[in-house]
């Protein structure tokens, strides 16, 4: 299995726990599911590109927004997303 290495915001962590409820610590395992999906965010693309990645994290799908950077994964923002689920679902044909 790949390694990846990844960086964030802390402020937009502590943010997006708020938000979401789900810290970019445990969002990160998202890209450990060898189920996972990755697609282009084709919406916020406009200075850098920008993915999404699906993936189970222990019983749950989430939704990971990020970018490359610098040869690191960037995670922006992350969430349990009803359409990332679907996608997910769709794709693993579960």
């Amino acid at each position: 299995m790949k390694i990846f290495s990844f960086e964030w915001d802390e402020n937009k962590n502590w943010l997006n726990q708020k938000k979401h409820n789900l810290s970019f610590e445990k969002a990160q395992y998202a890209f450990r599911d060898v189920n996972r999906i990755i697609a282009k965010d084709l919406e916020h693309s406009v200075d850098e590109e920008r993915f999404y990645c699906f993936g189970k994290v222990d019983d749950n799908i989430i939704t990971v927004r990020f970018t490359y950077r610098d040869k690191r994964i960037r995670i922006i923002g992350a969430g349990y997303w009803r359409k990332g689920k679907q996608i997910y679902e769709k794709e693993n044909k579960i």
